[in-house]
């Protein structure tokens, strides 16, 4: 479900399928019958678990610092579409998303592609019409046959392997591992996060296949000290440290003073992003992202901390090892039926649970009969609870 996506689909007479076909073959197809817009540009490819939308913030904040044009394409939503696709930082315009599916339309690959596909599709055109000097573009999910993997970049990246996606990508680190290696390309360096020791493995087999050299976080790079990252959490100085060798792979020559800005000045909504005074939203989807998430609150608040949280999550997640991950830090829960059709319902949630919680419908939080009785609070689980809400906390 990708908000807004219908409205240009009805105003530009487009059809797509909603559901995932991994695979390149419709990509390419419908890029040709596009003139290839994904060509004649710079990119920097990143793929990973956890820490993608982080290190792609991390990038285009430095990169503008040092005075360069730059686009990226993230996922999923925080509003709608139109932030997915970003221009110098900023959501591309209706009238900028508007040329892109008139090109689509005119090019006449209606039918032909999925959903995000066609989304990937928009966002090439919308960099072949401003040519950003340098594009973050973020895998939907895996890589190796995701519809972003049509590009040669600079450099790709990849930031955390951890089970997630498991009905698609495999159910071991070792095949997901292999998926995300899978955006490695001949001679072009990979910027490499903290591996478990098999996913290392497979994705330096993957390397030496594609010739691609590798740079390791731990071994070949660090941390960058005398920085404070502009994003919260003990973890984001390794997104930082991806970030910045990656832009150093493509090229880019870095400046301390400028670097130290971008860096420090850095946003992404929904990473534990303070909404309010004691509100904060943390997309942590997975167990991975969960126990990344209690360090982040123990570095905030305490070793003892308890916090309140509110959390939706879809029914394909591991929602209950999110969930017996984010007890020990939790003095209570609120579990919210959301508006996704993949949506656990609160129900479901609730019984994961011997810790005090409620449940609560999200209709009852926009209409505005619902109070914050508990702070601090953590709103997380589904990216797309974060983005329904995040407007009713502004």
């Amino acid at each position: 479900m990708i908000p807004k996506l219908d409205f240009y689909q009805k105003k530009h007479e487009l059809m797509s399928a909603d559901e995932i076909r991994p695979g390149l073959e419709a990509m390419e197809r419908a890029l040709a019958q596009l003139n290839n817009p994904e060509k004649h540009l710079r990119y920097i490819h990143v793929a990973g678990t956890n820490g993608k939308g982080s290190t792609v913030a991390f990038m285009d904040s430095i990169a503008r610092a040092h005075g360069l044009r730059t686009g990226s394409f993230t996922s999923p939503a925080m509003s709608d579409l139109h932030d997915q696709i970003r221009i110098d930082g900023r959501p591309i315009t209706e009238n900028e998303a508007d040329e892109a599916f008139a090109e689509m339309k005119k090019a006449g690959i209606s039918g032909l592609l999925t959903d995000f596909e066609l989304l990937t599709a928009a966002a090439f055109l919308v960099f072949k019409n401003h040519q950003p000097d340098l594009i973050f573009l973020e895998a939907g999910m895996g890589g190796r046959f995701d519809s972003t993997n049509v590009i040669v970049p600079e450099a790709s990246v990849i930031t955390s392997i951890a089970l997630d996606h498991t009905g698609f990508l495999g159910n071991s680190i070792k095949e997901i591992a292999w998926h995300k290696a899978g955006i490695l390309k001949t001679g072009k360096p990979g910027i490499i996060g903290r591996l478990e020791p098999e996913a290392i493995e497979e994705v330096r087999q993957a390397a030496t296949e594609a010739a691609a050299p590798l740079f390791i976080y731990g071994k070949d790079f660090n941390a960058n000290p005398g920085i404070t990252p502009g994003l919260s959490g003990p973890h984001q100085e390794i997104n930082l440290a991806l970030a910045v060798e990656a832009l150093k792979a493509a090229g880019v020559e870095l400046d301390a003073v400028k670097l130290k800005k971008g860096a420090e000045t850095a946003f992404l909504p929904g990473r534990f992003e303070q909404i309010r005074p004691g509100v904060y939203l943390d997309g942590a989807h997975n167990p991975a992202a969960a126990e990344v998430l209690v360090r982040t609150i123990r570095d905030r608040f305490g070793k003892e901390a308890k916090v309140h949280f509110m959390v939706g999550m879809l029914s394909n997640k591991d929602f209950r090892s999110v969930i017996r991950i984010l007890e020990p830090v939790a003095q209570s829960f609120s579990f919210i039926d959301f508006n996704h059709s993949g949506a656990a319902p609160a129900e479901l949630l609730a019984a994961s649970t011997d810790l005090p919680s409620t449940q609560v419908d999200i209709r009852r939080i926009r209409q505005g009969r619902w109070t914050q009785d508990a702070s601090p609070m953590i709103v997380t689980g589904s990216l797309y609870l974060l983005s329904e809400l995040r407007p009713h906390f502004l």
